[in-house]
């Protein structure tokens, strides 16, 4: 398909889109937080610091309702680059693909039905652990519970996150696994310094080489649940996970927790792959030989400067997006111009509420 490249392994991405193209797809959306995205500089998800607990129930809300409950807009940062949701709710509306929320340790629920994993908020890496290894545990084993049942019931799973500050944790559980890992950001002048050295800080305190202490130390909730939710899922149906350095922290701990390498692949945007600071393609080589997805979005050529700016380096990705979309072309057999034209509606009605 035009508007899929495919990275990785070509052949097994090219049997995976003739194994999904017009079948059925499910959107399953793991919501969480970790403690360090409240280190200054670290993140620009949310509108400011104080809305950041808010930003993964209120992308959930806006997937949903097309508005947010618990704050009073869409996240969006003051200068008007909306959250990668905006992209996500288009896609799985366009393309009528049904979603479910998964609560993996938000700070704060969202105001809709979701299933509850029974998770805490992940604590600031720099200064402590991020989990109990038993909540790490917990998550696995939760994940599978609802993998099995989602994995039955679709040809292809979709999983996207939202987690304010997934990218450093990401980088510290890849770290921890030995990977050369450099990570993206949301900003265009990735904060790679200040990620390094909050990573280095909570290193220290590794003891083990155990892939269970590794997430319990340096990790937050979503890594391991979603980790669980692939493991079984896989086992049954085609599953992709939506998302770049997120979901290859992911991987590299379902290495260890097993999933089917022959029906998973990753599905992200081109703004990821094509980020100069990050190796996500790389990463993934190191870690499994599976195919890696990544939308041509073509918002470059969008008419609002908010949208133009993930293509300048802004956000890139985010909520599932890049997923989202390559579900959206693979069921529907529609392009990224289309779907373009359908952000941009959705952009202005927002924008206009």
């Amino acid at each position: 398909m035009k508007d899929i490249e495919i990275f990785g392994n070509i052949e097994k991405g090219n049997e995976f889109i003739k194994r999904t193209q017009n079948k059925k797809f499910v959107f399953a959306f793991v919501i969480s937080y970790t403690h360090t995205c409240e280190i200054p500089g670290i993140t620009v998800a949310g509108a400011n610091p104080d809305l950041l607990q808010f930003t993964s129930a209120a992308d959930a809300e806006f997937l949903h309702y097309g508005y947010c409950k618990s704050i009073d807009a869409i996240p969006m940062t003051p200068d008007g680059k909306p959250t990668p949701a905006i992209l996500t709710k288009v896609a799985l509306e366009a393309a009528s693909i049904p979603s479910f929320v998964i609560n993996a340790g938000s700070k704060i629920p969202p105001k809709l039905p979701y299933l509850e994993l029974g998770l805490e908020p992940g604590k600031n890496i720099a200064q402590e652990p991020a989990l109990d290894q038993e909540l790490t545990r917990k998550a696995v084993e939760y994940g599978r519970i609802i993998g099995r049942s989602l994995g039955s019931s679709t040809d292809c799973l979709v999983i996207g996150e939202s987690i304010p500050g997934g990218t450093t944790t990401a980088l510290g559980v890849l770290r921890g696994f030995g990977l050369q890992a450099s990570v993206s950001s949301s900003m265009p002048q990735n904060p790679v310094d200040l990620k390094n050295q909050t990573v280095e800080t909570a290193l220290k305190r590794l003891q083990s080489r155990d892939p269970y202490d590794i997430v319990t130390q340096l990790g937050d909730p979503m890594i391991p649940s979603v980790a669980g939710i692939l493991s079984a899922a896989s086992e049954s149906t085609n599953v992709i996970l939506a998302g770049g350095t997120q979901m290859a922290a992911v991987l590299a701990f379902a290495k260890h927790t097993g999933f089917n390498e022959n029906n998973t692949a990753i599905g992200t945007t081109s703004y990821i792959v094509d980020d100069k600071t990050a190796n996500l393609v790389e990463m993934i080589r190191q870690i499994s030989d599976i195919p890696i997805f990544a939308a041509k979005l073509k918002l470059g050529a969008s008419k609002i400067s908010g949208l133009r700016s993930y293509a300048e380096g802004f956000v890139k990705e985010g909520a599932g997006a890049g997923g989202a979309s390559i579900a959206y072309m693979l069921k529907t057999g529609l392009d990224a111009e289309k779907l373009l034209s359908l952000t941009e509606n959705e952009y202005r009605r927002v924008t206009s509420q």
